[in-house]
């Protein structure tokens, strides 16, 4: 595992990770159709980015139990984006 450490893997994994949540979780509960519509697709938005950053939390801690330090920075690097979207949705 250790080989695997490094910052760039762990950032394209916060980066796609989040990416596939969001797609997972429109298609389950079926939630394109809100984004169509001009009213509600801005608070949607900032709801799905900050509920996207959810699984690169467990990541992080997966990463910290297998003595990872890099590629769990490399995870928490890769959620700021994400974060930071909720943040421009929002206001």
């Amino acid at each position: 595992m250790k080989r695997f450490d490094k910052y760039w893997i762990g950032i394209v994994f916060g980066l796609l990770l989040p990416a596939v949540f969001i797609l997972l979780y429109l298609n389950h509960y079926n939630l394109w159709f809100l984004l169509d519509t001009g009213r509600y697709a801005f608070p949607t938005y900032s709801k799905l980015c900050l509920l996207s950053v959810f699984p690169n939390l467990a990541l992080i801690f997966v990463f910290y139990t297998t003595d990872t330090w890099n590629l769990s920075k490399g995870v928490l690097i890769g959620a700021f984006p994400y974060m930071l979207a909720a943040i421009a949705f929002t206001i």
